[in-house]
């Protein structure tokens, strides 16, 4: 039996309640559009459904992956073969133990967050606001904007270790820096839910703020165009929009994808792009930026193997086992 009939079978019986979805386009469910399809994808509702979906995927061989709102993820044209788990459902956002502090689920919006906090006169994620991504999604990768970032408004984070069971992890605890935190090192870790330390403000300020964000990211981003974002960290000493344009990149294409002409650090969509269209595209502009001016540019998307190379290395991997079993020799890699 296969991984994903048992999982049918495992869903079926013990989340009846929970949207079960098979061979889903995963373009639906990113901001880039582009993305074959996946064998399997689950929609918990809560924490609770999450952790014993994500547990019983491990088990059977389903290589769960959870996606938040797809904003800073690259899908491979052949699609995954596994699991793919959405935290669409698991948005609530209320208010925490203090007068001061907020909690939100791992798939609720930045967006909404921030306006949460704003009509509950709480300043400090006015950042956030324009920032597409989910809760969960920015505090794994320290997200940030116009001088603010996670690293400032996180007090405790509840991250679930498939192999540990779920840990309270403060602030400081999460290590954060630039565009990282302790979860760049264990990209299988979820974070469930979030506590936000904000601080009391006016109401009226702190939604004039954001609005004075927002107009800035519209004058100066392709928002027109779908696309996963800043494509590249920013490398230390530089700015890589600055470095792109200064190489002459801007409107640089292949295929569908292109250089956004208004913000050089943007990689977009014109339509019809694929993923191979984009990491070509990003090879190049790696290429010549590091050519022109010796500076190594670091993707900030994350991209995930295709089902093929996937299946390649489950393949390799049985190989490997079953030679260890028979006592023979592993071929030199």
């Amino acid at each position: 039996m296969s991984w994903y009939e048992e999982l049918d079978r495992w869903t079926a019986d013990y989340l009846p309640d929970m949207t079960y979805e098979k061979d889903v386009p995963l373009s639906r469910y990113t901001s880039f559009r582009i993305g074959g399809g996946a064998r399997r994808m689950a929609f918990p509702r809560s924490g609770e459904q999450l952790v014993l979906l994500f547990s019983e995927a491990e088990s059977c061989g389903a290589r769960p992956f959870v996606l938040g709102n797809g904003t800073n993820v690259l899908f491979p044209d052949e699609g995954v073969e596994r699991l793919v788990i959405c935290t669409r459902d698991m948005a609530g956002v209320e208010h925490g133990a203090e007068d001061n502090e907020i909690v939100a689920e791992c798939g609720a919006s930045l967006a909404y967050t921030a306006v949460f906090a704003q009509k509950s006169g709480l300043s400090g994620l006015e950042f956030a606001h324009g920032i597409p991504g989910s809760a969960g999604g920015a505090v794994c990768m320290n997200a940030g904007a116009y001088g603010g970032e996670m690293a400032q408004v996180v007090k405790e984070a509840a991250v679930l270790f498939p192999d540990e069971g779920i840990k309270y992890l403060s602030g400081a605890e999460m290590d954060f820096s630039y565009r990282h935190s302790l979860l760049t090192a264990h990209p299988e870790a979820v974070v469930l839910r979030t506590v936000f330390r904000l601080q009391r403000g006016d109401r009226e300020e702190i939604r004039k703020k954001m609005e004075e964000l927002m107009a800035r990211r519209k004058a100066s981003q392709p928002l027109e165009f779908p696309s996963a974002g800043s494509t590249f960290k920013r490398p230390e000493g530089h700015f890589a929009a600055a470095l792109i344009d200064q190489c002459g990149l801007k409107g640089l294409t292949v295929g569908g994808a292109q250089v956004s002409e208004k913000h050089a650090g943007f990689v977009i969509n014109r339509g019809g792009a694929t993923c191979a269209d984009v990491t070509g595209l990003m090879a190049e502009i790696q290429r010549r930026v590091r050519e022109q001016t010796g500076v190594e540019l670091e993707m900030e998307v994350r991209r995930l193997e295709a089902a093929r190379a996937q299946a390649e290395e489950s393949a390799a991997q049985l190989e490997k086992e079953l030679r260890a079993e028979r006592g023979e020799d592993t071929p030199e890699e």
